[in-house]
């Protein structure tokens, strides 16, 4: 069968014929798990079937396919005037099978079921060839497939009479894939649009609830997290109450992806583990799948990345299972990350060059530029600074094409527009006001494309300058300059912590409040170098980083400032509670172990500690008096913390000090 989607699938034809099928987005992106259907079937099994979806997708898959097998059987014996019947309900039997394939993301299985009963029912007024239209759109990633979803979608609505139940089902479908084209400023309007249709009529209070969980999604990516959770609380409560166990696990997630996006990783682990409970007692391995990979997400944000391997592997082995595609490389991305950061570059860039194989085309546009940006990294790690520079600019490139910012901006002035029209959701004039913002949107959408193709011709003409001043020079010192973090430890390197320090002392200066500066020297370092080797004594730096990540928090800056010596930054904290702070720190030190050569050696720590006040100039002084600290702790003997006194001598007559103690 020639479905409408034929010709944009043909330019994704060879990604779904590389090993694995196409699934979810990913993000930043993330999945968009699937509903249940949106257009109740007249027939009471279908209606059962459609309802058990939410409860148990494998289940209603089995018993869907059950009774197809039936039907086919007894089609072929049928009269004539039967075939019909029979044909639509086989239809609306494949439509069930699409809508719970999508459930378990089988996103292959799901678009086969949807074509089949789109052959048997092509009229675009009957509610079951409107289900299959829904049903193989939401198992559509690929560029050039959504793009046609959109305009088969459009047809079928202009089908439908405005503001029915069909019309609506169709915004919403419409308006995730417009959210899955990273277009959030159409998107908005769309869900919103369906959001107030379906507002207010106890007949469509399914749909309304589908229409909020669909502008969860767009409000989360849109960084309107309050709005995303009060959305997805909706759904949640829903799915409580009508025991939607399979929703239920999807909403978990999503409630999970909206924390983890504001930061909140420990929330988002709380949130995914739950998802994973509900995906486990239901037997859905990729729902277990995508909860563990959101898992190891979070562990690498938090800096766990044992635990992060962990999960990650095991989402990658059910992910392979499935051949799902776009869900296996945003994996592989999360594992080349662990290893960057366990110092493995050599492996992150093998993995990160398997996972742009095809230059991005077979995974979803959305992501593609992160994947350049992870790459650029291992590269530099490697000093292969001539392809990091070239990935760097392919990165560039896309976040520039894209114009994220001007369209973060436009939709927000509509979600603004959604805010007070959410207050007079019941007033008539609403559907006026909608269809006024979507022409406004459509004008101002034709004028930002205009404008997006003025700033990249712009920028590639600036970068095509720029390139041919920088091949110059050379490509290390650039990237250098580039750099912010530390390749042994992984923490922001002495520029870097040199430009966070100054924001937090104009902070601390502004505010009036606390802020405590420590400088922490490794004892005995040249001993351990000596006497275990540089690898030891790379192993030592390490793991001292580990440990304060561990001992500190969040709000605190630590940063290699310079061979064995550190910075740390405690905004808001008097000097007690940094020395609190120290102390757990030199704790964990001293689990550090090293190698037998150097069994009569301990690694430990002296810091010298200073904290400012209104005698405190400038950045340098602060330092200066912490300097003079830690000088105090070592030439007392060591594995000490001092703090800088009140009759602060100069640097002059501390380095002088220096050079007398030494001699």
């Amino acid at each position: 069968m020639q479905t409408p989607w034929h010709a944009g699938r043909h330019a994704s034809i060879s990604a779904r014929l590389w090993w694995w099928p196409w699934l979810l987005l990913a993000a930043a992106f993330v999945p968009i798990l699937a509903s249940a259907s949106c257009l109740p079937d007249a027939d009471a099994d279908i209606v059962r079937l459609q309802e058990l979806i939410s409860k148990d997708a494998t289940k209603a898959v089995r018993q869907a396919q059950g009774m197809l097998d039936t039907l086919q059987r007894e089609s072929a014996s049928a009269s004539s005037s039967d075939v019909l019947h029979t044909a639509s309900r086989i239809g609306a039997l494949y439509a069930v099978e699409a809508e719970a394939y999508s459930v378990l993301e089988l996103r292959a299985n799901a678009r086969s079921a949807a074509e089949k009963g789109l052959a048997l029912v092509p009229s675009q007024h009957d509610p079951v060839h409107l289900e299959l239209l829904m049903a193989y759109a939401s198992a559509v990633y690929d560029s050039a497939g959504i793009a046609a979803a959109i305009q088969t979608i459009e047809a079928a609505r202009a089908a439908q009479p405005p503001g029915s139940q069909a019309d609506t089902c169709l915004l919403i479908s419409r308006g995730l894939l417009e959210h899955r084209l990273g277009r959030e400023d159409l998107a908005i309007v769309t869900v919103t649009q369906a959001y107030h249709a379906s507002n207010g009529s106890a007949a469509l209070s399914e749909t309304h609830v589908m229409a909020a969980d669909a502008l969860s999604t767009v409000m989360r990516s849109m960084g309107d997290y309050s709005q995303a959770l009060a959305l997805n609380q909706e759904k949640l409560d829903w799915d409580s109450d009508h025991g939607a166990s399979m929703s239920l696990s999807a909403s978990r997630f999503m409630r999970g992806q909206i924390l983890k996006l504001m930061g909140n990783y420990d929330g988002a682990i709380n949130e995914f583990e739950k998802a994973r409970t509900f995906s486990a007692s239901l037997g859905d391995q990729q729902g277990i799948a995508f909860a563990e990979q959101r898992i190891c997400e979070a562990h690498i944000e938090l800096g766990q990345l044992t635990p992060a391997q962990r999960e990650c592997t095991n989402a990658l082995r059910i992910f392979g299972e499935a051949r799902s595609v776009d869900s296996l490389k945003e994996t592989q991305v999360l594992q080349a990350r662990i290893f960057l950061g366990l110092g493995h570059p050599d492996v992150a860039l093998a993995m990160m060059n398997e996972v742009l194989d095809h230059g991005g085309d077979d995974v979803a546009p959305r992501i593609v530029g992160s994947m350049y940006e992870w790459r650029a990294r291992a590269n530099a790690a490697l000093r292969n600074y001539k392809d990091a520079y070239a990935d760097l600019q392919e990165y560039v490139a896309r976040f520039t094409a894209a114009n994220d910012a001007e369209r973060i901006r436009q939709a927000g002035a509509l979600r603004a527009r959604f805010e007070t029209d959410r207050e007079i959701a019941r007033n008539s004039s609403l559907k006026r006001e909608l269809e006024n913002t979507q022409e406004q949107s459509n004008r101002q959408a034709q004028q930002l494309r205009w404008n997006t193709v003025v700033a990249v011709a712009g920028i590639w003409i600036i970068a095509l300058l720029v390139y041919f001043l920088i091949a110059n020079r050379s490509y290390r010192m650039q990237l250098l300059q580039l750099a912010s973090q530390d390749a042994l430890t992984g923490l922001p390197n002495r520029r870097r912590t040199q430009e966070l320090a100054l924001a937090a002392l104009v902070l601390a200066r502004s505010t009036g409040k606390p802020l405590t500066l420590a400088l922490i020297d490794m004892d005995h370092f040249k001993d351990i170098n000596d006497r275990c080797g540089h690898a030891a004594g790379d192993h030592v730096l390490q793991e001292f980083a580990r440990a304060g990540r561990e001992a500190l928090r969040e709000t605190d800056i630590l940063g290699r400032w310079g061979g064995e010596e550190f910075l740390l930054l405690m905004p808001e904290t008097p000097v007690e509670l940094a020395i609190a702070s120290l102390e757990r720190l030199r704790t964990l030190v001293f689990g550090i172990r090293l190698p037998p050569t150097g069994s009569d050696l301990q690694v430990s720590v002296s810091a010298g500690l200073a904290s400012f006040d209104d005698n405190v100039k400038s950045f340098e002084d602060l330092v200066a008096r912490a300097d003079a600290a830690l000088y105090r702790a070592k030439h007392d003997g060591r594995d000490l913390i001092r703090l800088c006194e009140a009759d602060f001598m100069s640097t002059g007559a501390r380095r002088a000090l220096r050079l007398t103690s030494t001699s």
